[in-house]
């Protein structure tokens, strides 16, 4: 008999910012780097014989808490990985699920219709990742093994496990960072446990918005006028208390500026059709010295404090990266607390203070390199 830890990686980039995981190698975030150590210390006492994990970035630091205290090797195959979604790789779930409405349904709910062009079936992955598990299992007889997968890869092992149909919603996705036993005997896998996540509790959810995920459009100067400065307005008054020293025009033009350098520097934010929100970088600034600017970035009052603003952030942070850059910087006003509560809580870190023309401002900046990587 051959007992199998299969663990889930921690919380990535991905899944902090919602976007298609798939194959992209990103990274872990703060939140994960503490699921780590969580399960470090859940896995300290248990005897465990072999480590094994698909070959991607979040999978091989989730290994190494069962690494930390047990001095195994750590194996690696890429038949572990992942489902590859093809086109659909990096890209945000909010677009994917308005741009092509039917697949990202099929992806989601209707699994053995789903099918992507440069990408895999549900089918493949299980096929593939079965194998693996097999292979393992026949190599380590009367050993206890732990393996770390991926949410779908780990969801099409328990369909074929359990016979439990994809298209079940009894069948979970499991946690980040959890632990799903499995028994291989007599040729057969059953199922022991499923998606033991107490170890995480402590640390709070790693889910994703349960409202929704928001999806984002470039302006278009003709007709956002309007909405764009409304938006920049209210992100004042936020800051300052009310509009004096407000410069709707200028702000309107800069932002067009930074539309002429590119295309994709100033986006609205939708949740479904309902705009919430606004992006604007300065693409331009910073070139030289490595960094991106952030000029504005803005949620719509009934939107603030639900868990997007990671969402918004993230437009910018990957934006940034595609171009090379290696941090993100921004001012925000001494006085706008909430905003500096959130920029904190995100990495950023204070720079310096500078002079505004209402007060001081506090230039902030985040590392693009990215925990446990830089």
């Amino acid at each position: 008999m051959t007992e199998i830890y299969l663990i889930r990686h921690v919380q990535a980039e991905g899944n902090r910012y919602r976007m298609m995981q798939g194959h992209w190698d990103g990274n872990v975030t703060d939140l994960g780097l503490q699921q780590i150590d969580a399960l470090a210390e859940r896995l300290r006492g248990e005897k465990i014989d072999a480590v094994y994990a698909s070959d991607l970035y979040r999978t091989r630091m989730t290994a190494s808490a069962v690494t930390r205290y047990h001095d195994l090797p750590l194996r690696t195959t890429d038949q572990l990985r992942e489902i590859h979604v093809g086109r659909w790789e990096t890209l945000f779930f909010g677009n994917v699920i308005h741009d092509e409405p039917e697949l990202a349904y099929a992806f989601m709910h209707d699994q053995d219709k789903f099918s992507i062009e440069g990408g895999e079936t549900y089918a493949q992955v299980g096929r593939r990742a079965l194998a693996a598990l097999e292979d393992i299992a026949r190599s380590h007889p009367g050993q206890t093994v732990a393996v770390v997968s991926h949410g779908v890869t780990i969801r099409c092992l328990l369909s074929r496990i359990t016979g439990i149909p994809l298209r079940d919603p009894e069948l979970p996705i499991v946690r980040n960072g959890s632990i799903t036993r499995v028994r291989w005997e007599d040729g057969r896998f059953t199922l022991e446990s499923i998606d033991d996540h107490a170890h995480l509790d402590a640390l709070g959810e790693s889910v994703w918005n349960k409202h929704g995920d928001l999806r984002d459009e470039p302006l278009a100067p003709g007709k956002d006028r309007d909405y764009y400065i409304d938006c920049y307005a209210d992100a004042w008054r936020s800051a300052h208390g009310d509009l004096t020293g407000f410069a709707p025009n200028s702000y309107f033009e800069a932002a067009k500026r930074h539309l002429e350098a590119d295309s994709q520097a100033v986006l609205r934010l939708y949740l479904g059709e309902e705009p919430v929100g606004l992006v604007d970088l300065d693409t331009l600034r910073g070139r030289h010295a490595g960094y991106g600017w952030v000029s504005l970035l803005y949620l719509c009052p009934e939107y603030r404090y639900q868990g997007y603003g990671p969402q918004a952030l993230a437009r910018a942070i990957f934006h940034y990266r595609r171009l090379g850059r290696r941090s993100l910087r921004l001012h925000a006003a001494e006085e706008n607390a909430s905003a500096l509560a959130f920029y904190r809580k995100e990495g950023f870190r204070q720079l310096s203070y500078e002079n505004g023309s209402l007060g001081k401002l506090l230039l902030m900046e985040k590392s693009l390199e990215g925990p446990g990587r830089g």
